[in-house]
């Protein structure tokens, strides 16, 4: 076993305490294994010859998300944005100690934390890189139903957030999805506002 298959397998042991759970396509995962496995499928479209590191991030992307519950932090932006800072450092932390469990260094465990924390987002190719990783997943997988949830001007508003985080490539790929018609109507209409 490669340090990276074992780093990948503790991803997944961690994940697979999630008591939450997700139906796909008939078959009942637990939510944080099956949104870590969409991470890596679309890292692997997207950059298939990706490093260790920023495989390993996107695998952890929302490991053990479900001890930092939203309903622990306040209604409204600055408790949601609490929330959001709080899980980049427990998430790069917990990789962090699975790399070093590896036997990974400190200069790759360092940038792959700096990925999970998200900073430089503009600055790093491979930070950019995830971002579109992240946003696929997010538009495949759970747009359509979040979108239910809220009202057409805070979804345009969302969308194009979303959109201004993606790199040119990334929305190219984004507008391949298969999409149901009325989100995909939000997103068009969110795109024609901009």
């Amino acid at each position: 076993m490669t340090q990276l298959d074992d780093a990948i397998a503790q991803i997944d042991a961690a994940n697979a305490l999630d008591p939450n759970t997700e139906t796909f396509e008939g078959e009942s995962y637990p939510k944080e294994v099956l949104y870590s496995r969409r991470m890596t499928a679309w890292l692997e479209k997207v950059s298939p010859e990706a490093e260790d590191f920023m495989q390993i991030a996107a695998r952890a992307q929302h490991i053990r998300r479900w001890e930092i519950p939203r309903t622990d932090y306040p209604e409204g932006k600055k408790g949601y944005h609490h929330w959001r800072t709080t899980l980049y450092g427990y998430h790069a932390d917990k990789a962090a100690e699975i790399m070093r469990n590896c036997g990974y260094d400190e200069e790759v465990t360092e940038k792959m934390r700096q990925l999970l924390l998200r900073r430089n987002l503009r600055s790093r190719i491979d930070m950019q890189t995830l971002e579109d990783v992240i946003c696929l997943v997010f538009l495949e997988n759970y747009f359509a139903d979040f979108s239910s949830k809220y009202d057409e001007e805070k979804m345009i508003g969302i969308i194009q957030r979303t959109w201004a985080k993606m790199t040119p490539r990334g929305h190219e790929i984004a507008l391949t999805l298969d999409i149901p018609e009325e989100p995909l109507n939000l997103v068009k209409k969110a795109l024609a506002a901009e």
